[in-house]
């Protein structure tokens, strides 16, 4: 989802500011010890790997890990960072937290080592300022100075691991402090959905914000009777570009049919303006899309389209796409840190270790609206 948010920005000729607030190494190794013993990729990127049907937006996503893997093993995988660098263009801005030092360290290198090789194949920059800005510090309060951006537009992807269940609070005061500072922009917020009451709550607490929303979750299988597990998880869009939805329809239900291992793995899709009132459940204009795992067969959006014509967005100021598997909707696992990298802009640091803390994707009415309900049974 971050990598089409991007490519929706890229249609219009001025400049952007990436902004992402937990950003982490930038690229993992999977076959170090810590990624091939959790493994959590089998489940996420490795089953899209040798697909020869993928939809073209997931193919463009899978077409980016496989250029960082020339020999055509799985070895590593990108993180956020990576992709909205692979995806930007020179005159976009990327602004990239880390709170972490090991994690802050690793992305700094590799951003060098990027800048190194570039220079040492005589590529110079065209346009002045610093493209990348890599701060040791806390996503959360940082983001506030970086708003509103110069050119008024701006992807800002927040992915906190949530171990800390202050963190959902966090997001929701975040976004609200951003919007406020700049109402235009495109928020992206990837979480998962736990047993929980904070998670289990967090969507419908983020749809009383006053912005446009797009709310999408994939479900790979049936929640354990213990709760333990990630078998959701959700990506929760704030101004999303009219061109998200009709691609989530078209994408939602192959990663139903190609990740789900049971009658549980669905998905949903629903879209909306702000929710306020007491007992207002949700602000959805449509109803809720839902899909279905294998076994009950992936039936497909049921939801009205919106389509171009109903609130879209030229992508210029404010408008505004990895992450399925440990990390959202985009493939793959937060294993191991580190791990060179080929493709156009160089190679990234050595493969590193170790566990990455855990992790693994325009003002509306007030008043309550049309509730969206699930045609199917309620997400657990």
């Amino acid at each position: 989802m971050t990598i089409q948010l991007l490519q929706y920005l890229n249609q219009k000729d001025t400049a952007y500011s990436y902004i992402d607030t937990h950003s982490g190494a930038g690229v993992y190794a999977l076959d170090g010890t810590y990624a091939s013993k959790n493994a959590e990729y089998d489940t996420g990127i490795g089953p899209l790997w040798d697909r020869t049907d993928l939809p073209a937006p997931l193919k463009e996503y899978v077409d980016l890990v496989k250029e960082m893997n020339p020999s055509g093993k799985m070895r590593y995988y990108p993180g956020s960072p990576y992709c909205a660098d692979k995806v930007a263009r020179e005159q976009d801005r990327l602004r990239l937290f880390e709170l972490h030092p090991a994690d802050a360290k690793i992305l700094a290198d590799n951003f060098r080592k990027v800048e190194a090789h570039a220079a040492a194949q005589g590529v110079r920059p065209t346009t002045r300022g610093k493209r990348v800005i890599i701060t040791k510090g806390d996503g959360f309060l940082g983001l506030k100075a970086l708003l509103p951006p110069p050119s008024r537009r701006a992807l800002v992807l927040c992915d906190p691991p949530y171990e800390d269940k202050m963190d959902y609070r966090k997001v929701k005061d975040m976004l609200a402090e951003a919007l406020g500072r700049f109402p235009t922009g495109i928020y992206a917020v990837w979480y998962p959905i736990l047993q929980r009451m904070e998670s289990r709550q967090f969507a419908d607490k983020l749809k009383q914000l006053p912005a446009e929303w797009l709310n999408v979750t994939l479900t790979t299988h049936t929640p354990m009777p213990d709760g333990f597990g990630l078998h959701s998880s959700g990506m929760f869009i704030l101004n999303p570009p009219y061109t998200l939805e009709p691609m989530l329809k078209q994408v939602m239900p192959y990663l139903v049919q190609a990740l789900g291992k049971d009658e549980g793995a669905r998905f949903t899709l629903e879209s909306g303006t702000q929710v306020t009132g007491r007992g207002a459940r949700s602000g959805a204009r449509d109803a809720q899309a839902e899909g279905r795992g294998p076994q009950a067969g992936a039936r497909g959006p049921q939801s009205l389209a919106r389509g171009p014509q109903a609130g879209a967005r030229s992508p210029q100021g404010g408008a505004g796409a990895p992450q399925s598997g440990a990390r959202g909707q985009q493939a793959g696992g937060r294993g191991a840190q580190g791990g060179p990298q080929g493709g156009a802009r160089g190679p990234l640091s050595s493969p590193r270790n170790g566990p990455a803390g855990g992790r693994g994707a325009a003002g509306g009415g007030r008043g309550p609206a049309t509730a969206a309900r699930n045609s199917g049974p309620r997400k657990p």
